[in-house]
């Protein structure tokens, strides 16, 4: 009995601790931090449905978009450990109720649209680590409670609209290490008294408005390693002489500050790797004691500098960039600057000393190949006929730097053993074996780098990305798992770039399992890799989790309980946000990487739109080109007065471009919408479009294309990945609907780059048809005569395959040289004609010169299955990338292999007149008139036969 009882209490005792327990009452998270959340929801506004936050579900249990938590053993709650949503197009307003997730570490509302000030309740958040608030439309000052966050390390609000003072307050965050404020509207006075703060590594304040001297306070901060305080207004300040004694400063950049005096004594900057304080009013000479050894950059630019050029600048092996233009420098041009520079592959030294008063040179000037000196504008320039310096005294060109993608090795691997259709590739870092695997792409920009010249530090980079990433405990990555894909100089300067991670090389897997993807993300995300001397800080930009990565949740990006389709519109997206414009009639954008320009910038960028710098024109207005304020290269498409695409097509292209980003889409820049002026503003493309490589009639640029087989199969295949990629991995998908030769740009290696987005349709898909090709839309038919899908012409139905047939008109382009429509006869029937008569040699482009019939003739019969009427008929566009690797492997193998399969220039019979047995020049269409006699080739023996075509029906 004794025993019954005690059982019995027991029982009761279980019962009621139970039924006291959170647990029980289905109360995981914290009641409080439940009610702080819906608060903070319902000041939000989703207008894509990102979040999944509803009374209905609880937070943690129910993985809430962006909410990660963790359980308190003290009181059994889960707490909100950090809230992630970034790049998620919210608007509204943060709500004052965040004070009361009072467990969170890290709150991250980077890149969207959020509006209003910052409210003081979030100094409340006393275990707050990281505040992440970039890319959004804040406004307001910054309240002083922000200021007595005992644990914030990392502080960073860039690109926003935030005016008034910095707080003295601030002086008070004793973990800080990373004030990241630039890009706002800063006012007053620095506080000296934020030369207290211990840890301070990066303070970036540039672009702003403030004023008043340069505190020499700020050099007893004994963390500081980057001061960033351009385009500020310190007028009449000078640099304090204390600034020399910043023992761990590796970069200085008081570039536009309104600068006065004298520059100082920098020689105890032991560690100085970069020094810009150009466009000021600095006065007095360069002194010899002046530059660190190991320095990169020197830009002293656009000042009022005197003296002779120091004779140590021979000694700094490291230098990249060398500019004293626009100064009163005299004497010599010293010839022994780059004497103690090792020159590789990568190496290059990039020296300006325009518009001073150097009147000769020293000693003998030979100039290595990987040095670029700029001389005119000195009297040194008019004595040109006693030195060979002619070429050095022209006038200056910019910067022309695009976005450069670097080049993967050789590998001679077996045909067909990479399934290229599930995005696995094989590995560039592995030269010598042919390991085939799935990469994760992650997007990256280094914000504040202490170089100018990547390349000669790419090998040091991988090793440093690769040591700090891990994928399991205690376990990081290989060097060879990491390639830097692209990079690309923007304003500030900043440096972004594409990078590939690859999983370990096994003969188990060739793919990341997806504990390991998260690992690599949350790396990013929690930006728990360790500042670098030359690298800097960096943004992570976005991720690209495509192929069998696809299904993989995030939790750097929300975890759980979010659609597939709402996270692939994230982990797609890059530096620029999305923004749902179209039909509205004005709206006020700001999009990270995507700069609102001024009329007056694309004016002084034009030259005032002079007809020397017009490169084109269509239906939407002229494209110029123009060089911005930072030197960079663009083209600008600006919209004629009146322009019937009107604003419809101008808000769809940003919309658009700020969705997408691949090596094979021309990338935007930025805009204008002002003055009653529409402008677009692109990343040059120094080799124009395919149309005008074709015809050869655009003499505004300079170089001329080899127009072999190889160059014109290079340009299909990255047309083509082009477009695949906005069709299976953009999220929604994308139907171009514009595909021809004059949206098809090329940049300097020749690369394709499909652009114009301004008719393209997004897919409204749902979850069970993504990768239905045969969605389709109902629409009034747009596009190009001679490139629209007849079946969309006729039945107004818009699918996938309208693109795939505009890219199949492209190739016979490649193929024939001839346009789509010619004297009224259509390059399709006048491409089969010849074919079903035996005479395709004929019709193929004698530019082309000596090429693979066995290639052409698989590139003509793909080209001919995208271009067939029946949609249902032709192939996908995956299928078409796969057919254009297929036909590059086999020419790169005949090429290693001297394979003879090559129909010889001479006997090439193109366009001539009929009547004609010899090669000539008439029109195209004439081949086909009744009865015209023909010479050809047999495909076979590749003998010379002669006939006649047989009649051709219209249809």
């Amino acid at each position: 009995m004794a025993g019954r009882t005690i059982l019995f209490l027991g029982v009761i005792l279980w019962l009621s601790l139970c039924l006291s327990s959170p647990v029980a009452h289905g109360q995981i998270t914290d009641p409080q931090e439940v009610a702080a959340l819906l608060a903070v929801r319902s000041n939000l506004k989703d207008k894509d449905k990102n979040l999944n936050w509803t009374r209905k579900t609880d937070p943690c249990a129910s993985n809430w978009t962006g909410v990660l938590c963790y359980k308190n053993e003290t009181d059994g709650y889960m707490h909100v450990q950090e809230l992630r949503l970034l790049r998620l197009n919210l608007t509204g307003t943060l709500a004052p109720e965040l004070g009361q997730l009072t467990h969170m570490k890290r709150l991250d509302f980077l890149w969207n649209k959020i509006s209003g000030s910052i409210p003081k309740q979030i100094g409340d958040i006393t275990a707050l680590e990281l505040l992440l608030l970039s890319g959004n439309q804040l406004t307001g000052s910054l309240p002083d409670e922000l200021g007595y966050l005992p644990n914030l390390s990392k502080f960073q609000l860039d690109l926003n609209e935030i005016s008034g003072p910095i707080p003295k307050s601030f002086a008070n965050l004793p973990k800080v290490q990373h004030f990241h404020m630039n890009n706002n509207k800063f006012t007053g006075q620095i506080p000296p008294e934020l030369s207290t703060l211990p840890l301070l590594k990066h303070f970036l304040l540039d672009n702003n408005n403030l004023s008043g001297y340069l505190p020499p306070e700020l050099a007893q901060m004994p963390s500081l390693t980057i001061l960033q305080l351009d385009n500020n207004n310190f007028a009449g300040s000078v640099i304090p002489d204390s600034y020399g004694q910043i023992r761990k400063l590796i970069k200085l950049s008081l570039r536009s500050c309104g600068l006065q005096g004298t520059i100082p004594d920098l020689s105890g900057l032991r560690r100085l790797l970069y020094l810009d304080i150009s466009h000021n009013q600095l006065t007095g000479k360069i002194t010899s004691n002046t530059i660190s050894q190991n320095i990169t950059t020197i830009i002293l630019s656009n000042n009022q500098l005197n003296g002779s050029i120091p004779s140590n600048f021979s000694g700094l092996s490291h230098l990249q960039k060398l500019y004293l233009d626009n100064n009163l420098l005299s004497g010599f041009v010293p010839s022994t600057i780059w004497d103690n520079i090792t020159f590789t592959s990568d190496t290059k030294l990039d020296i300006n000393f325009e518009n001073n008063l150097l009147s000769d040179i020293s000693g003998v000037l030979d100039i290595p190949p990987n040095v670029t000196l700029k001389l005119s504008g000195n009297p040194v320039c008019t004595n040109a006929n006693q030195r060979n310096i002619r070429l050095l005294c022209g006038p200056s060109n910019g910067n022309e730097e695009a976005p450069q993608n670097l080049d993967k090795p050789v590998l001679t691997c077996q045909p067909q053993s990479c399934p290229i259709r599930d995005h696995f590739e094989y590995v560039p870092t592995l030269p010598n074996e042919c390991f085939c695997a799935a990469p994760f792409g992650i997007g990256l920009r280094l914000r504040s780098p202490s170089i100018s010249n990547f390349l000669p530090y790419r090998d040091e980079f991988d090793m440093f990305i690769t040591t700090n990433v891990y994928v399991k405990p205690n376990l990081t990555l290989y060097k060879y798992q990491l390639y830097v894909d692209s990079i690309e100089w923007e304003a500030g300067p900043r440096l972004k770039m594409f990078l590939l991670f690859y999983p370990e090389y096994t003969n188990n897997s060739n793919t990341f399992a997806e504990s390991e993807i998260q690992a690599i993300a949350n790396t990013f995300a929690g930006f728990t890799i360790p500042g670098s001397d030359i690298f800097g800080p960096y943004d992570l930009l976005n991720f690209t989790a495509q192929g069998p990565y696809s299904n993989v949740l995030l939790p750097s990006l929300g975890g759980g309980g979010r659609s597939k389709g709402a996270l692939a519109g994230i982990i797609l997206g890059s530096i620029s946000c999305v923004i749902v414009v179209v039909g509205v009639p004005k709206v006020t954008m700001k999009m990270d990487g995507v700069k609102a320009f001024s009329f007056e910038d694309m004016q002084t960028a034009t030259s005032g739109f002079v007809i020397t710098t017009q490169i084109g024109q269509g239906g939407y207005g002229k494209v110029y080109k123009g060089t911005l304020a930072d030197g960079v290269v663009v083209a600008v498409k600006r919209a004629q007065q009146g322009s019937l695409q009107g604003d419809k097509e101008f808000y769809t292209e940003i919309e658009m471009l700020s969705r997408v980003h691949h090596r094979n889409l021309v990338s935007l820049v930025g805009y204008c919408d002002e003055k009653g002026e529409q402008m677009l503003v692109y990343e040059f493309m120094p080799n124009g479009s395919l149309h005008d490589l074709l015809s050869g009639t655009n003499i505004n640029y300079s170089t001329r294309a080899p127009l072999n087989f190889k160059t014109r199969l290079h340009i299909a295949l990255g047309a083509s990945r082009g477009i695949l990629y906005l069709h299976t991995e953009a999220d929604p998908p994308i139907i171009h609907r514009d595909i021809k030769a004059n949206n098809i740009l090329l940049d300097s290696k020749w690369t394709a780059k499909v652009s114009d987005f301004g008719i393209s349709r997004l897919v409204p898909v749902s979850e069970d048809a993504k990768g239905d090709s045969n969605a389709q839309i109902s629409t009034n038919v747009k596009g190009t005569p001679g490139y629209v899908d007849p079946e969309y012409f006729l039945t107004r139905k818009l699918t996938e395959k309208s693109d795939v047939y505009s890219l199949g008109i492209v190739f016979l382009e490649l193929l024939t040289g001839m346009q789509p429509i010619s004297h009224g006869r259509n390059i399709v029937r006048e491409v089969n004609a010849a074919c079903g008569s035996g005479m395709m040699v004929s019709i193929i482009d004698r530019k082309m010169g000596p090429y693979p019939s066995e290639c052409v003739k698989k590139l003509m019969a793909l080209a001919l299955r995208c271009s067939l009427d029946e949609t249902k008929d032709r192939p996908t566009m995956q299928e078409v990338v796969r057919e254009l690797e297929n036909i590059t492997t086999m020419f790169e193998q005949q090429s290693s292999t001297g394979g003879t399969d090559t129909v010889p220039e001479m006997n090439v019979i193109n366009r001539f007149s009929p009547g004609s047995t010899s090669v000539g020049s008439g029109p195209l269409s004439s081949v086909y008139d009744r009865r015209s006699p023909y010479v050809s080739m047999d495909l076979n023996s590749g003998d010379l036969v002669s006939g006649v075509i047989p009649t051709i029906n219209p249809r």
